[in-house]
């Protein structure tokens, strides 16, 4: 039984994998706006993100896995964006990420089979108009991701998942009525959009022991959006 901490395991994907992971695992879930009550292998703990200093006290001696589940999505037009909006995103997705796997990388160290889960965005494969914001802060964790993975072998493996439009919390101003969903669906080769079980299982797989020989990846789960016309 692996240890795992998912940094926003209260909506959507993080959610999904809670669940899915504590089935077989001892899952350690952090939660910001959501208050979560703890089940069976799974326990909650309230953390911001955006402060200055993580308490990170709850965790046990070893960790074996950390995903990072923290995002955002905010499309317009790049000169609507101010420089405090690109700061503020790059300290959620880029800076949180970096805290968290910090201030845990003792305890990765320990265990031995060791592996960190980050999350881009189609978005940085294949140009699109409006991401800028988006484009820009998982472009450095894409960056991150092969550095780290570089740096932490053969220790510590560290992938990324690069999904399309998926159907959660996070995207739901995207998403509001059936004709958006549909439209986004025919925008994707495989005409459907992701949902947070498509992107829970393939995050579970790459914390398992059966993925033991990948590291430095980005992966795309995109519906074919990054690669086929």
């Amino acid at each position: 039984m692996k240890t795992i901490l998912i940094i926003g395991g209260s909506s959507g994907v993080g959610l999904q994998l809670a669940k899915d992971l504590s089935k077989d695992n001892q899952v350690i879930a952090t939660y910001c706006k959501h208050t979560m009550n703890d089940n069976t292998n799974l326990s909650y703990h309230p953390l911001d993100i955006m402060q200055p200093e993580l308490d990170f006290s709850f965790l046990p001696d070893v960790i074996d896995s950390i995903i990072y589940c923290p995002g955002s999505i905010q499309l317009k037009p790049f000169g609507r964006f101010t420089p405090t909006d690109f700061m503020e995103d790059y300290q959620l997705n880029v800076i949180g990420a970096t805290k968290v796997i910090q201030a845990v990388f003792p305890k990765l160290k320990k265990s031995a089979s060791a592996s960190i889960v980050l999350f881009s965005t189609v978005a940085v494969q294949t140009g699109m108009a409006f991401h800028s914001l988006v484009s820009s802060s998982k472009g450095a964790i894409e960056g991150l991701t092969r550095a780290l993975a570089a740096e932490f072998a053969p220790s510590i493996r560290v992938n990324c998942i690069a999904p399309s439009l998926t159907d959660t919390p996070l995207a739901s101003g995207l998403l509001q009525s059936e004709e958006k969903k549909i439209a986004a669906a025919q925008r994707h080769p495989m005409k459907k959009i992701g949902s947070s079980q498509d992107i829970a299982d393939l995050a579970s797989y790459l914390v398992s022991d059966k993925c033991s020989w990948m590291t430095g990846q980005i992966i795309h789960l995109d519906g074919g959006m990054g690669s086929i016309k």
